[in-house]
């Protein structure tokens, strides 16, 4: 068994798609009409058959208090992987994207997270090897 798919709910789907893309570096897997909303996918370009990560509309009414509390603590929604946290800060922050933790460094870890623009709070993180 092995992941396939994961999602993180966003307030608006074509923000999403711009911030996932065009800042983060994710390519888009799919796009397939569902009334308003959209079945839109990104992913690695690293890993294009891997796992995808579903760009889900907010719509439901649980989504929009659920992550709020997430933000109001500081919890991400999700967290990618990066070969250099340090790196991917500073290219990052050039971009304008907003960090709300600078990278920390806790033993073999780095981490550091960022707002998403869509309403999520998200890790980047790095384990020595």
């Amino acid at each position: 068994m092995r992941i396939h798919l994961t999602s993180v709910f966003v307030d608006d789907q074509d923000t999403a798609l711009r911030f996932y893309t065009e800042v983060l570096g994710f390519v888009k897997k799919t796009e397939v009409p569902l009334g308003a909303d959209r079945w839109l996918t990104v992913v690695s370009p690293e890993d294009p058959d891997g796992t995808e990560l579903l760009l889900e509309p907010s719509g439901h009414p649980a989504v929009k208090p659920y992550k709020e509390a997430l933000v109001k603590d500081g919890i991400p929604a999700t967290a990618f992987a990066v070969d250099d946290v340090h790196a991917e800060f500073a290219r990052l922050s050039a971009l304008g994207v907003r960090f709300t933790q600078e990278p920390l460094e806790m033993g073999p870890v780095t981490v550091a997270v960022l707002d998403d623009t869509c309403g999520n709070l998200i890790q980047i993180v790095h384990q020595a090897g």
